[in-house]
């Protein structure tokens, strides 16, 4: 029985110094992060005071975005995609489980949902996935 309670007691000690050295380097490291800080760093922008000009302008023609431009969310393989009016021009990927939705939600999402701008769609994601 001595035995069992010498090998108990060792073990203890062991642990517990260990728990002590964990606490005592990461308290260290702590100290020396505050003190070693990164200098702040300026990034310098460009500024540009002249028109850019294109240089075949006579080429480019206006893109005109339809008044009644829809989106299509849906799941596929799993990932959420949001296709254009179409239904199939692929307009993101959102690698977004469907998983992470809610049961009732999953159902709405096979079968898939009409959103009327990318910002409401950006909208709906950010309130299930956030």
């Amino acid at each position: 029985m001595r035995n069992y309670s010498i090998c108990a007691l060792l073990i203890l000690v062991i642990v517990l110094s260990c728990f002590g050295a964990g606490f005592f380097v990461t308290r260290t490291r702590e100290y020396s992060r505050e003190e070693t800080s990164a200098p702040t760093t300026e990034v310098e922008t460009e500024t540009v005071t002249e028109p850019q000009l294109v240089i075949n302008q006579n080429d480019v023609e206006p893109v005109t975005v339809s008044a009644r431009e829809e989106f299509y969310l849906v799941s596929e393989t799993g990932y959420l995609l949001v296709f254009a009016q179409d239904q199939s021009t692929i307009c993101l990927y959102t690698h977004i489980p469907i998983t992470e939705f809610p049961e009732k939600e999953q159902e709405k999402l096979r079968a898939g949902m009409w959103f009327s701008s990318m910002m409401e769609i950006f909208h709906y994601l950010e309130s299930y996935t956030s």
